[in-house]
């Protein structure tokens, strides 16, 4: 085994696969921030590890010499082994990879490679960071480490009260012990015998180490090529150079390690956590932040949390929804519709062109049934509470966020945070810093920052417009399609055919629509992953939080148009521009527009989030769940039989699935989508928080599930909160106001229901002489005369009508032979009236009491805030006292030797 490394500058010309020029290079330390941790050997020969047989043992975290601990793997193919005629490409691969790992040996890491048991092309190399390296890179990355154990963080619940009732929903601290708690400061290696420091093996945990390795992998060079670096893990990785790069699990899900030595945390999280009968319990957070980062942690902290304020809003929700369902005998309106008297000798005008036929109001008796379940007086309860509780759940949550960022020690991350390596490789333009008047560099000029935000903010817009077109091709295939259904379903006038009497042209429209609105939702979002990555990536944020905040940002504005386009036109737009049956509006010219039943649009709103919330979290299990477990199945169908009771534990893992650097983006992103359906459509199905609170159980173990048994470990991350995701769920709070008031004002039937109810004896509004609802239905159908229909409007349907020359459409017009005849009456424009005011009124009602619990909820709670200015101030305190030791020391040092200079100076003369 080579562990001898060098300081070499070496170029060598090859040619690249796209017929260009590259230096590949050995780097010279002297020009670097870093230490030298090699020294000079030669300027010929790269030093790569030499290769060392497997010792056998599966479980083993270690070098062969069973001391060094394995921090990384990188996986390649030889070359050398490759059944291909590509020999020419195989060696520039080779000659790079050389160099790459030459250069890791210069930056202080040790190498050693293994053979694959299995396919003997495999090689592993194992990477060790020695206490020298992890010391330097921990002060550069200002990374926080202990310096004396902690008495201050005593965590109290707020449920010790009930310690024996939460006892169960507990993890038990027998199996997963807490965790001891420091006071931390940023290392420095000059204040070494500060930090406590009992055993340097055991000083930097393995997600330390990880992250410390990853560091260094991502920003060693290996290539130059037109002056440009070409350097990092993850370029290697997708140039197919490596395979795969990633820590080490620690042991086998299942069972516990062989090595007395592991911790076995692996183990402990499946058992606890993503284990089917721990779904009860709470979540083990310390222990999840401890072995995958803060970053997952606090992703799975706030999906609790979520989970949690759904409980509340999911009861509810199923009490108003049961109000609703319990008293939909009592619904008169909709007694009136299936009235064989009332709705049955209502004729209704034809919805579209020359073969839509008249139909019977009774015809939508099952559909106005279920419509009274969700537009009731419940409905606008629970849109009120929702306006509540989304507050709450977002005031609360920074709360609990403030408490995290002080367990676990982040609470000054965003000022310790590096620029990205793709950022700094970018940095070739020199200015001067206003602040520091030293030259730093950039990677563009002011002028190439605004031009790459043009660039960037068009591309967005661009596929913003093909959404909306999209959304614009549904709403002709509902109106093309709603004609084929008309002229194919039955056209019985009496509405007795059971086809008719459950599947309405209007209700085979909506379906196959959401349908195919689904579909086409799904294709958008795969092929816009890709592009709001691409433009990411040109516009080149500075640190890693920036880049994920800018992708989350047009993410979310992508998907905010993908998903609630159909939910927005159905709620807002069909059926309110369509004219009257004499007069029509059409789209494009062409399509006459969409009408709604007779009870509104509120139905098919809710049939639309039940299709795409169903189908996105069955389509979102089967890509997290199901692709995964058939992908490693395959894998291990193709191995041989038993072989992972000899295969060494860095093999094991590489057959894992790649969780890939922005799979949580994924997963907060599917919660932010669901949020905003819960949010700002939930006055159309009250349900929706109960489906979601249900999904959530489910995610949470199938996410757990995912990552301890079908992925690779990913490299641990810090993270401080939630970051874009928190003033995006804030701006959704804000919207859903808004859409709830407007979905009850302007789609359901509730204030025209309201107007009527309150203005008996009015001849406008009726001629009931007390508060019922008697009557309703025929107040709020307008009256048309057959003979007034168009000739583009008549077709065979209108034989058979026999006596009838009128027909009833839903609308607030005058009747025929009005001085103003099919004009908006009187009743219209006070209806419109009483919607405005309402959604006014609900608007400032709800945004006084939204804005009222955020003054009154502090972000971070005073004992939180009590606990972290304590700490600084013992942990200053701490650093000072050591400091004021030392110099007392060396002050106590330097007087004896001045002591004893004097002395031998003066004894001579005193003699």
């Amino acid at each position: 085994m080579q562990m001898m490394t060098r300081n070499v500058l070496l170029e060598t010309e090859l040619e690249e696969d796209d017929d260009e020029d590259g230096d590949i290079v050995l780097e010279n330390f002297e020009q670097t921030i870093v230490p030298n941790f090699g020294s000079l050997e030669s300027q010929q020969d790269f030093r790569t590890p030499e290769f060392e047989e497997f010792n056998g043992k599966s479980d083993s975290l270690f070098f062969n010499d069973g001391q060094r601990r394995i921090d990384f793997v990188l996986v390649y193919e030889d070359e050398s082994r490759k059944e291909t005629n590509k020999k020419g490409t195989n060696e520039k691969q080779r000659r790079k990879r050389q160099a790459y790992e030459s250069n890791l040996i210069c930056h202080g890491l040790q190498l050693e490679a293994t053979r694959s048991v299995l396919d003997d092309k495999l090689v592993f190399v194992k990477v060790h960071a020695p206490w020298d390296v992890l010391c330097t890179y921990a002060e550069i990355m200002h990374i926080k480490l202990p310096l004396k154990p902690n008495d201050l963080k005593t965590r109290s619940s707020a449920f010790d009260s009930f310690n024996w009732f939460t006892k169960v929903l507990r993890v038990d601290e027998r199996i997963i012990k807490p965790e001891q708690e420091f006071f931390t400061a940023p290392f420095e290696k000059n204040r070494m015998n500060d930090f406590y420091i009992v055993d340097k093996d055991a000083f930097f945990n393995p997600a330390t180490r990880s992250r410390i390795v990853y560091f260094i992998l991502s920003r060693v060079k290996y290539q130059v090529m037109n002056n440009v670096n070409k350097f990092g893990i993850n370029r290697l990785v997708s140039s197919g150079i490596y395979k795969a790069a990633f820590p080490l699990h620690d042991c086998k899900f299942r069972y516990r390690s062989e090595d007395p030595s592991c911790p076995n945390e692996r183990y402990l999280l499946y058992r606890e956590w993503a284990h089917p009968r721990s779904i009860y319990k709470k979540q083990p957070l310390d222990l999840i932040r401890k072995y995958y980062g803060e970053k997952i942690g606090i992703y799975f902290a706030w999906l609790g949390y979520y989970t949690q304020m759904l409980l509340l809003a999911a009861v509810v929700g199923v009490a108003c929804f049961l109000y609703g369902y319990l008293n939909q005998d009592n619904c008169t309106w909709s007694k009136e519709v299936c009235d064989p008297d009332i709705g049955g000798k209502i004729i209704m005008c034809p919805q579209c062109d020359k073969i839509c036929p008249f139909w019977k109001l009774n015809i939508t008796c099952e559909s106005s049934k279920k419509l009274c379940i969700f537009d009731s007086f419940g409905t606008l309860v629970f849109a009120v509470f929702m306006g509540v509780w989304v507050t709450l759940f977002l005031e609360f949550w920074k709360r609990r966020q403030a408490e995290l960022e002080y367990e676990w020690d982040t609470v000054e991350l965003q000022q310790e945070e590096q620029p990205r390596p793709e950022y700094e490789a970018q940095c070739t333009h020199v200015v001067i810093n206003e602040i520091t008047q030293e030259e730093e560099r950039i990677p563009f000029t002011a002028w190439g920052k605004c031009i790459r935000i043009t660039l960037c903010a068009s591309a967005v817009l661009f596929w913003i417009l093909l959404i909306i077109a999209s959304v614009i091709g549904i709403i002709v295939y509902r109106l093309s399609v709603f004609i084929v259904f008309s002229a194919k379903l039955p056209k019985n006038v009496n509405g007795t055919d059971p086809i008719q009497k459950y599947l309405t042209p209007q209700t085979a429209t909506s379906i196959t629509a959401s349908i195919i609105s689904f579909i086409i939702i799904m294709i958008l979002n795969t092929i816009y992953e890709k592009v709001a990555i691409m433009i990411t990536n040109f516009e080149l944020p500075r640190t890693q939080t920036d880049y994920e905040n800018s992708l989350t940002m047009k993410m979310f504005l992508f998907q905010f148009v993908n998903y609630y386009s159909s939910c927005f036109y159905i709620a807002f737009f069909k059926g309110k521009f369509v004219g009257y049956p004499g007069d029509p509006v059409y789209w494009l010219g062409k399509y006459r527009n969409e009408e709604c039943d007779p009870g509104g649009c509120l139905l098919e709103l809710t049939t639309q989030l039940t299709i795409i919330m169903g189908g996105k979290a069955i389509w979102n299990n089967i890509q997290e769940v199901l692709l995964p477990w058939i992908m490693n199945l395959i894998g291990r169908y193709h191995r041989v039989s038993g072989s992972e009771k000899i295969t060494p534990r860095w093999e094991q893992d590489y057959h894992l699935q790649p969780m890939g650097k922005l799979g949580l983006f994924y997963e907060y992103l599917e919660m932010i989508i669901q949020f905003g359906f819960v949010t700002l459509f939930v006055a159309s199905f009250p349900l929706a928080p109960l489906l979601a609170l249900v999904n959530n159980i489910l995610e949470i173990r199938v996410d757990a599930w995912k990552l301890t048994t079908q992925f690779r470990r990913m490299v641990p991350e810090k993270a401080q909160d939630i970051g874009a995701w928190q003033p995006i769920m804030q701006g959704i709070a804000i919207l859903a106001v808004v859409t709830n008031a407007m979905i009850i004002a302007f789609t359901s039937d509730m204030i025209p229901r309201l107007v009527y109810y309150w203005s008996f004896s009015i001849p406008p509004y009726g001629d009931h002489t007390d508060y019922t609802m008697e009557g309703y239905i025929n107040n709020t159908l307008s009256i048309f005369n057959i003979a007034d229909f168009k000739n583009k409007s008549k077709g065979d349907t209108f034989l058979g009508l026999g006596d009838h020359t009128t027909c009833r459409y839903r609308d607030f017009r005058n009747p025929p032979g009005h001085p103003q005849e099919y004009k908006h009456n009187i009743y219209y424009w006070h209806v419109i009236a009483a919607k405005l005011a309402f959604v006014i009124v609900m608007e400032h009602i709800i945004y006084s009491v939204k804005f009222f619990l955020s003054y009154i909820i502090p972000d971070v709670s005073k004992s939180t805030k009590s606990k972290i200015k304590r700490e600084k101030y013992l942990t200053q305190k701490l650093l000072h006292e050591s400091h004021l030791q030392d110099m007392t020391k060396n002050m106590g040092v330097i007087a004896e030797r001045m002591v004893e200079v004097v002395d031998n100076n003066l004894r001579p003369k005193l003699e």
